[in-house]
């Protein structure tokens, strides 16, 4: 990479749920990347009324989902996009192919914020992060994503009428019926 090419001037950050849907925000440019070492899990905060993921450190684990670019390191917007979230640097475990040696940041809920599970998990949120990964990584990586994730013995609150995700997408038919099935297909209690 030359110095002029903004890879080698702007950090980057790994997106791991509703990050990795695109139409979430306006980060760019941004590549598919594999992360050793990582799971996530739906975590309880005092900051929310329901759980929202989080990534966890898990050395036999590896997680899929995209890096983007924070242009001159303006980490505003995304800290209060990411707010409850500690903001961590990566320092090994990233792969991305053809693009090496870039600054990598990921948020993670710190421990000591996680209180008593209460409160469901919004399937507008749900919806949002397999809708990003079904486009990026196709079926199997909807599923690698609901297998390298803990907690879904925590309810599914069905908000899809009247979405309390602050960037709830639209679906179509068959990306509800993908959601729905892999849902069923783990076990998950869907509540009203």
């Amino acid at each position: 990479m030359s110095d002029g090419d903004p890879m080698t001037r702007d950090p980057y950050f790994f997106g791991y749920g509703s990050l990795v849907n695109r139409a979430t925000h306006a980060y760019a440019p941004a590549h598919r990347a594999r992360l050793k070492g990582w799971r996530r899990a739906w975590r309880h905060t005092a900051l929310r009324d329901g759980p929202f993921l989080t990534a966890v450190p898990c050395p036999r684990s590896e997680i899929e989902g995209l890096i983007a670019a924070v242009p001159g390191a303006d980490w505003i917007a995304l800290d209060a996009r990411e707010e409850g979230y500690d903001r961590l640097a990566l320092t090994d475990g990233l792969s991305v192919e053809a693009i090496t040696g870039i600054e990598t940041q990921i948020y993670a809920v710190p421990a000591q914020a996680e209180v008593a599970p209460e409160g469901a998990i919004l399937l507008s949120y749900v919806d949002v992060v397999l809708q990003g990964y079904l486009l990026e990584f196709g079926l199997d990586g909807v599923r690698r994503f609901m297998d390298t994730t803990d907690g879904w013995d925590t309810p599914v609150r069905n908000d899809r009428a009247a979405p309390l995700y602050p960037r709830a997408q639209r679906l179509s038919a068959a990306e509800t019926v993908m959601v729905d099935a892999e849902m069923a297909r783990l076990g998950v209690t869907i509540l009203g």
